[in-house]
């Protein structure tokens, strides 16, 4: 809209498109809640107060906010493409997203990352890019892609991409590598976003020092205050596999809550659906005894500000009319939303989703060297002791633990009496043969085996399981689909997913994958685990950026010392 338009709308002199009249409005920036009306001409917020205007719409006293914001989401993890995702969070609440692509990037490189943008352009909420830093995340693994500074430069004429991802290799930040450093500086001016789970003291200081803004990875208050003391921006993550919410609460007071942010990262679809997404977060950081309007504030302002986003976050004349109206303070749920001034979703449901429309394909990323993969695991003589990967509920760090393991024949075998089971990543990209082999605990299979093509952030094929027969006959469905989840028992495919976009995303209505993922679940609770998402889960233990102890397709990594490791002790 000419700025001259406007401020007629503006001044009153032409009348609104629409008015929100008896809003109780959250103010984000004054903390209070104002009895007042919303004029909106166009995409725009036009004034506060009485106006005259084409539609009316009386709010009876009902809750106004401005959109949410998830500060940092890969949306791949939703298991379908962007213009899906939207469908699952837009009725609750959320406007603008701010995306990582790094999942896809780490498999066809910038074709992935342009074809997330592409599928985004119709979506009814704003999805912007953060340009993926680490592509692939460390030189310990193999990705189907590489990215550089001279590569993701031409993202940087792209007024939808932000700034630099979450820069994950920060040993490689804290000890000068001139790649990283490269893309530090090509993006320099602009936001640039942190990963450095359990950084401290000088090295911590180090990556701060090198021009980095934030982090999403704290598990603990003293982790996250001393990273607000050295100037990170904290973003409070609570997704699938990793909830932090809880535990960081405690850090949010008056004089630092403007420097934190809420972020999902990784979703899957039953959560989306059933729990909700930023909302979600809103309601139970209340439930929690965070004061409604700073919960609010945490969701919409704040996010706007660190990305400098400055025609959003709050409902003031000039910025955009991305609105929620709900009923109860004390627990918010989006009744109405509008997006850029357009009504997009009414009690839960889409209102003015674009039509569904085929999603554009994308080549087989499943190159796998079956006559070079071989799961049988040699065993040194007498007892041997391997190290072994410790899942952690509900987090992505891991414990790195040293057990004995059964031996027969001289191959080393799992032991699901103990939860010890055998796992293997691997390669998917460009069927070099490499296979990284090794245990965890942490799991709970009793028997069977579960495989994805899932694995951050590498995503080659990862598979546990408690016998090397199961663990193949669910690792090659995987493949034989174009990627997806599997679970099996010995040679029979108990349940299974496809996901032939990227090996990452389906190309099927969120709600059909839902149902997918929900069978295949069953099917791993069936075989003996607990865990709320056992694939979730597993697709983590193959990221060699977090500590303690990973596994990829090079082998075993201990992230501490950021080095391979031999298996046996």
């Amino acid at each position: 809209m000419r700025r001259e338009r406007l401020l007629e709308h503006a001044r009153g002199d032409r009348p609104a498109d629409l008015l929100l009249s008896d809003a109780r409005l959250v103010d984000v920036l004054s903390g209070e809640i104002v009895e007042t009306g919303v004029a909106v001409a166009g995409d725009r917020i036009v004034g506060l107060g009485r106006y005259a205007a084409a539609e009316e719409i009386d709010l009876a006293g009902a809750y106004l906010a401005p959109g949410l914001i998830d500060a940092h989401v890969h949306v791949e993890s939703s298991l379908v493409p962007p213009a899906e995702f939207a469908r699952a969070v837009v009725s609750r609440g959320t406007t603008t997203v701010v995306t990582d692509p790094h999942e896809i990037a780490n498999v066809l490189g910038l074709a992935g990352i342009r074809f997330m943008l592409e599928d985004a352009e119709d979506a009814p909420f704003s999805m912007f890019v953060m340009a993926s830093s680490c592509v692939p995340a460390t030189d310990m693994e193999t990705s189907g892609a590489r990215l550089e500074a001279a590569d993701l430069a031409p993202l940087l004429l792209d007024e939808r991409v932000l700034g630099l991802a979450e820069v994950m290799s920060y040993s490689d930040v804290v000890h000068g590598e001139p790649g990283v450093l490269a893309k530090l500086e090509a993006f320099a001016g602009r936001v640039i976003d942190g990963h450095c789970p359990g950084l401290s003291g000088k090295e911590l200081a180090a990556y701060v020092a090198a021009g980095i803004e934030s982090d999403h990875e704290c598990t603990s208050l003293e982790e996250a205050r001393e990273k607000l003391r050295m100037g990170l921006a904290i973003f409070i993550r609570e997704a699938t596999n990793a909830r932090n919410l809880e535990a960081l609460l405690p850090l949010i007071t008056p004089a630092n809550q403007g420097r934190i942010c809420w972020c999902t990262d990784d979703r899957q679809p039953a959560d989306l659906l059933d729990d909700g997404h930023i909302d979600c977060m809103v309601r139970k950081a209340i439930a929690a005894g965070l004061d409604p309007v700073r919960a609010l504030t945490l969701a919409t302002w704040n996010p706007a500000r660190h990305f400098g986003l400055r025609d959003r976050g709050a409902v003031t004349p000039g910025r955009r009319a991305d609105l929620v109206v709900f009923d109860d303070l004390a627990a918010p749920r989006p009744r109405l939303v509008f997006h850029g001034g357009r009504m997009v979703a009414r009690d839960g449901e889409m209102t003015d989703a674009p039509p569904e429309r085929g999603v554009r394909s994308l080549p087989d990323t499943m190159r796998v060297a079956w006559e070079a993969v071989d799961l049988a695991l040699p065993a040194p003589a007498g007892t041997p002791r391997a190290r072994v990967i410790g899942a952690v509920p509900d987090q992505l760090v891991t414990e790195h633990r040293v057990l004995e393991v059964p031996v027969a024949a001289g191959r080393a075998l799992a032991d699901p009496a103990r939860d010890l089971l055998r796992m293997a990543v691997i390669e998917r990209h460009r069927a070099s043969g490499n296979v990284g082999l090794g245990f965890v605990q942490g799991i709970g299979l009793r028997r069977g085996a579960l495989a994805s093509s899932v694995a951050h952030d590498h995503h080659n094929l990862v598979v546990i399981g408690a016998d090397e027969g199961s663990m193949l006959t669910a690792a090659r469905h995987v493949a034989s689909l174009g990627g997806g989840l599997a679970a099996a028992e010995g040679e029979t495919v108990l349940a299974a997913l496809p996901l032939p976009l990227a090996g990452l995303m389906s190309d099927r209505p969120i709600a059909e994958v839902r149902r997918g993922l929900d069978e295949a679940l069953a099917a791993a609770r069936a075989l003996g685990s607990p865990l709320h998402d056992p694939f979730m889960a597993m697709s983590f233990l193959a990221l060699e950026v977090i500590p303690s102890l990973k596994l990829t397709d090079r082998g075993l990594v201990d992230v501490d010392r950021f080095e391979l490791v031999p298996l046996w002790v």
